[in-house]
């Protein structure tokens, strides 16, 4: 197996912190060790380092331990783990692609209305997912004449931020949302005859929401909880589940974020079990099935996808709800729930999969497809 160089892509805050070591939640030695298990180099790039013209770039490389940044070759499979949302950053993406370099992961953020749509033509996953619509005002009022508990929240954002809880209490609605006036950072409001704050409406308005129906989450403890769910292709290019642990919200909201205070743990500490049994085990199968549709039906419209940290919810009937698709999935979750081997496993499989790209060497011929906008 030849040694080859493989090109990881950090944004630039990320990219700063590699000769101190300080890139948040992401392994550089987790990279290390899976790059070398496949024969590969991993060098850290920028999109702003490429010189597409001359096919070079300046990177990160370990030497003597100590990271280098010096100019190389470009490398001509990439593993993408930065946010590309601007038009110009999306232009050079899609001239790299029409050079013949492989960016895997190329998109990595999906607004969540265009999401749910996409598994919406799936008639098996139509049943694991909950009632949602992009809010307006008509809208609105539907879902609320038709359900008791609303989930409102931004189509395109991250970490569990500008997330509303809409719930009939006793007759009465209340708004759950964030707020600098608690210690805590959440409230939760009476609202008068129903009507949302007009500071909240003008949020929803103007920026694009999705309002969708809560589904009732199993609970640890008290607290909701749902399951973050690895879904990656490994070094034969199909889809599998890497692993899943659970997340349980704080006391003080019903947001399961780790950003926002989650606690991490196991899927068998979530359920109370002592000891995984067979009902676990076929629980764990259910979901990693869903899990799996998801990624194939999401695969089949979204063009070099290969790594995937899906939110899925259980009820205590046991029925399977599809949250949330993050396309940089954080993946320090394993870790904190002490699984180790799963956390270095959601790195080593992207390894694998650049591998196989590597191997393959383009021999298949694809037309590279370029940004759609709205997806965003």
């Amino acid at each position: 197996m030849p040694q080859e160089t493989i090109g990881i892509m950090f944004d630039s805050r990320m990219y700063r912190g590699i000769p101190a070591g300080r890139t948040g939640q992401e392994s550089l030695a987790n990279y290390e060790l899976a790059a070398a298990s496949f024969g590969l180099t991993p060098c850290f790039l920028r999109l702003e380092d490429i010189d597409l013209e001359r096919k070079v770039c300046r990177a990160y490389v370990k030497k003597e331990g100590q990271y280098v940044r010096e100019r190389i070759t470009l490398p001509s499979v990439i593993h993408n783990r930065a946010l590309q949302l601007r038009s110009a950053e999306q232009r050079q993406i899609t001239r790299l692609l029409l050079q013949g370099i492989q960016v895997y992961n190329v998109r990595n953020r999906y607004h969540k209305h265009h999401v749910h749509d996409m598994l919406q033509q799936d008639p098996f996953l139509r049943a694991h997912l909950p009632y949602a619509v992009k809010a307006t005002p008509e809208s609105l009022a539907y879902m609320m004449q038709h359900y008791n508990d609303l989930i409102i929240k931004p189509s395109s954002g991250s970490i569990g931020h500008g997330i509303m809880r809409l719930f009939q209490q006793e007759g009465h609605w209340k708004l759950t949302c964030e707020t600098r006036a608690s210690r805590s950072g959440w409230a939760t409001f009476r609202l008068n005859r129903g009507q949302l704050p007009s500071a909240a409406l003008r949020r929803i308005f103007r920026h694009a929401y999705l309002i969708e129906e809560r589904i009732p989450l199993i609970r640890h403890e008290g607290r909701p909880v749902d399951l973050r769910v690895s879904v990656q292709r490994g070094g034969d290019g199909l889809w599998s589940v890497t692993g899943m642990f659970a997340k349980a919200a704080p006391a003080h909201t019903f947001v399961t974020n780790i950003a926002q205070g989650g606690k991490v743990m196991t899927v068998s500490e979530a359920l109370g079990l002592n000891e995984p049994g067979t009902g676990l085990f076929h629980l764990e199968a259910r979901v990693a099935a869903v899990a799996a549709r998801i990624a194939h039906t999401l695969s089949a419209s979204l063009p070099h996808l290969a790594d995937l940290g899906l939110d899925l919810g259980i009820t205590r009937g046991g029925d399977i709800f599809f949250i949330e698709c993050n396309g940089r999935d954080q993946r320090y979750g394993f870790r904190k729930a002490g699984m180790r081997e799963h956390w270095q496993l959601t790195y080593s499989k992207p390894m694998a999969y650049g591998r196989l790209l590597l191997d393959q060497k383009f021999s298949i011929p694809r037309q590279p497809q370029t940004y759609d906008r709205g997806l965003y």
